[in-house]
């Protein structure tokens, strides 16, 4: 089941089912089962202070994800910073709507198993964080 959470910054339009739907997809890639999984949009502020309390990280990111999975399910949590996922767009050049995408699957890969902390694994990532998107049009 996936549940939308907005903390702290405005709602916005994401097609629930459609991103329920895409999870599916990619976990019967992975050989893996969608679980429990929710995406809780915030700010950078509201993502740096979980990264101070819960990781002793004093940095924002895009993305803080904990995984609860016990396999074959995929459960967790996905905090997304808005903010910084709009900064990332312009960085990379892409719609907001495309990087928002990129870091949704993102987190749900870190769900399924894969890391981006060595050059080798963020590579096999973006491979993957590619394939997913291109699921859904985005590549």
């Amino acid at each position: 089941m996936l549940e939308i959470v907005f903390e702290d910054v405005s709602e916005f339009s994401l097609e629930e089912s459609a991103v329920s739907s895409w999870y599916s997809s990619v976990a019967i890639q992975e050989k893996k089962e969608v679980g429990d999984i929710t995406l809780i949009f915030c700010s950078d502020d509201y993502l740096l202070e979980v990264n101070r309390q819960y990781l002793d990280h004093d940095y924002y990111t895009d993305i803080i994800t904990f995984d609860y999975s016990n396999f074959p399910l995929v459960s967790g949590d996905l905090f997304i910073s808005i903010d910084r996922v709009k900064v990332n767009a312009i960085d990379f050049n892409v719609s907001f709507e495309h990087e928002l995408h990129r870091v949704i699957i993102h987190g749900f890969l870190h769900l399924c198993g894969y890391f981006d902390k060595t050059d080798e694994d963020e590579l096999l990532m973006r491979s993957k964080e590619n394939q997913a998107l291109s699921l859904i049009g985005f590549v």
